[in-house]
């Protein structure tokens, strides 16, 4: 089976609305409330991942809109229950350094959360998505003359830290 690209997914998978199903059903009595307004969030709910952010948008009555730049998301967390790991499924929470203490959003209902996951974490940290025929990392790709000058400012961050030592093994000022 191959993975349809992140960025165009936009709903969540079929199996979120059978695991909602589940949910309201464990709900008891209050089944006639829970399942409609579950029902209701998995019919409105998209996804957008491009090159600005992610967002996701819900609600029927009352429509809700998270809009999250790349640059603004602090940590991932990827969470999959017993049932949802049965039927296939995760969820994605993204933080942001917000007041809030849980995450800012859940992009939930996710058929292979691994890979939105790692396509956020390189996109939040300035990368582009991996290519297959990128060079391994740490390969010689940079400007030869960038090169020889981040070595001599090692060499010289390495000779005042050993004058440091030096210093402070001889007992010198405090």
């Amino acid at each position: 089976m191959t993975t349809p690209s992140v960025t165009s997914i936009e709903r969540p998978d079929p199996g979120l609305l059978k695991l909602y199903l589940l949910r309201s059903l464990l709900s008891g009595p209050a089944i006639f409330l829970v399942l409609p307004l579950l029902y209701f969030r998995y019919v409105s709910l998209r996804y957008r991942i491009d090159e600005d952010g992610v967002s996701m948008k819900w609600g029927i009555l009352f429509r809700r809109e998270i809009d999250l730049a790349y640059d603004r998301i602090q940590d991932l967390h990827l969470s999959a229950g017993f049932i949802e790991r049965w039927m296939g499924l995760g969820s994605v929470a993204v933080q942001t350094a917000s007041g809030n203490a849980g995450a800012e959003m859940t992009l939930e209902g996710l058929r292979d959360p691994e890979a939105v996951r790692d396509f956020l974490y390189a996109r939040m940290r300035g990368a582009q998505a991996p290519l297959a025929s990128a060079p391994a990392a740490g390969a010689a790709t940079a400007n030869p003359a960038e090169s020889a000058e981040a070595e001599r400012l090692l060499l010289q961050m390495a000779d005042d830290l050993r004058a440091v030592r030096a210093s402070l093994q001889a007992g010198g000022p405090r």
